[in-house]
């Protein structure tokens, strides 16, 4: 250990110092979701003026970044974020974020083509130091060594409420890899164990757990009706042997093991584990991963494999939609051309669902919104204009709503129609089979009338 202290004192320095190898034109990278170092960025804003041209790239940061909030002109840097956090849509309404297009499991890839930028310099947030040398990346195994690898500078922010994060590979790096580290003491960015979900959400959240198996294996996307999906299995389903696979660690999980529900036996790859690539979530969920060994991170390209997700039996994958037209197209990363989020995984898993043998993908919303006191329907005629296809309607299989479950796939225009229809809230349904009559999607054979 002692030699490897000795090289951690030389290159342990302060943020202000760190960050003056941050030169004009350089692309800057940050550690994803919860490991973006806010000191380290701090820093780097108050280099505002005396750089030009600095790019900055978070992954759905957890906190405003200063160098978009203290740079409201862009003297010197743009920030950009690879998925919109609460935080980078806030300043993205402001001009100060852009939104990188891109799949989520192939950030690796295009980050090692060059179509993303070479990092010139990564700045991530770890754990301390092991006896060995290495520091782990915590809950965001994402690509983050991929970056690092690839950078010119590595610059640590050392902190020791991180949890370690026991990985199968690209987990950690070592101190002979890095050029300057710094120490933050900061508490985690932890969210509430669980978010409130609605009675809608409830109602599909029941819908789901009918059609969930002894021995499935389980993705949940992110919000309140995963949770609640993952409560009503941990206490109320009555399920045993599930399996995890999943993008996203989530709070509920934490439940799931402790009742005795999730044991993966049943899992055909990395058995008796929960596999994930990010964590967001509460303290106790962070306390709970540490390094424990039932959990099992992976970088992104391995979580998010459609190969991989295709080996596991009875994979079953549940995502949230924005909205969903007659045409079966599926936006869930905005609101018309306002960016809310990003694809993330969505369509990895969709696809991986169809490669796995009983395997079954969810894409799910409540029928309506409201917006200014007016209720709108999620199923629309065709898309807002601006709005993104997230999951193409090739790929589209079971869409649920509080009113239902429907499978489009291998159905005709006119047949998926109705069958969003059937599910759409019933205010909306005579002026959405108008709709599909003007589109030329209805015929006289259906049902709805």
């Amino acid at each position: 250990m002692s030699k490897y202290m000795d090289l951690y004192k030389e290159k342990l320095t302060t943020p202000a110092k760190a960050v003056q190898c941050v030169k004009s034109g350089d692309w800057v990278w940050y550690g994803a979701f919860t490991m973006a170092p806010p000191a380290l960025d701090a820093a780097l804003a108050d280099r505002v003026g005396e750089v030009k041209d600095v790019k900055v790239k978070g992954i759905c940061t957890l906190f405003d970044a200063q160098v978009g909030v203290r740079d409201p002109e862009h003297k010197s840097f743009i920030y950009h974020s690879g998925h919109q956090s609460a935080h980078d849509r806030h300043l993205s309404d402001k001009n100060l974020c852009y939104y990188i297009v891109g799949n989520y499991g192939l950030s690796p890839h295009n980050l090692n083509n060059g179509s993303m930028g070479w990092p010139n310099v990564a700045m991530v947030m770890t754990t301390p130091m092991d006896e060995n040398g290495f520091f782990n990346f915590g809950p965001s195994c994402s690509y983050i060594k991929d970056v690092c690898d690839l950078a010119q500078y590595v610059i640590l922010e050392v902190n020791e409420n991180v949890p370690w994060c026991i990985g199968a590979m690209k987990e950690a790096i070592h101190i002979s890899e890095v050029t300057h580290i710094v120490e933050n003491t900061v508490p985690m960015r932890a969210f509430p164990a669980e978010i409130p979900a609605t009675p809608e959400e409830k109602q599909i959240a029941n819908l789901l757990v009918e059609r969930i198996q002894d021995g499935s294996c389980l993705q949940f996307g992110i919000g309140g009706m995963p949770q609640t999906i993952g409560k009503i299995l941990a206490y109320e389903a009555n399920l045993k042997d599930l399996g995890i696979h999943s993008e996203m660690f989530a709070d509920c999980f934490v439940d799931l093991v402790e009742q005795g529900v999730v044991n993966g036996k049943k899992k055909n790859v990395d058995t008796g584990k929960i596999t994930y690539t990010f964590a967001i979530g509460s303290q106790r969920m962070y306390d709970f991963m540490d390094k424990n060994p039932v959990c099992l991170t992976y970088p992104v390209d391995i979580t998010n494999s459609t190969e991989r997700i295709g080996l596991l039996d009875n994979m079953v994958s549940i995502n949230n939609a924005v909205q969903v037209d007659l045409f079966t197209q599926i936006n869930s990363e905005s609101n018309g051309p306002r960016q809310i989020s990003g694809v993330g995984g969505q369509l990895d898993f969709t696809i991986g669902c169809i490669k796995s043998k009983g395997g079954q993908s969810y894409i799910c919303m409540t029928s309506t919104r409201s917006s200014g006191g007016k209720l709108i329907s999620r199923i629309v005629p065709t898309l807002s204009p601006g709005s993104i296809v997230s999951v193409p309607r090739h790929y589209a299989s079971n869409i649920v709503t509080e009113y239902g479950i429907v499978n489009v796939a291998g159905k005709s225009l006119y047949a998926r129609a109705e069958l969003l229809i059937s599910i759409a809230h019933p205010d909306f349904r005579d002026e959405l089979v108008k709709a599909a009559q003007d589109l030329n999607i209805w015929t006289k054979t259906n049902k709805i009338d």
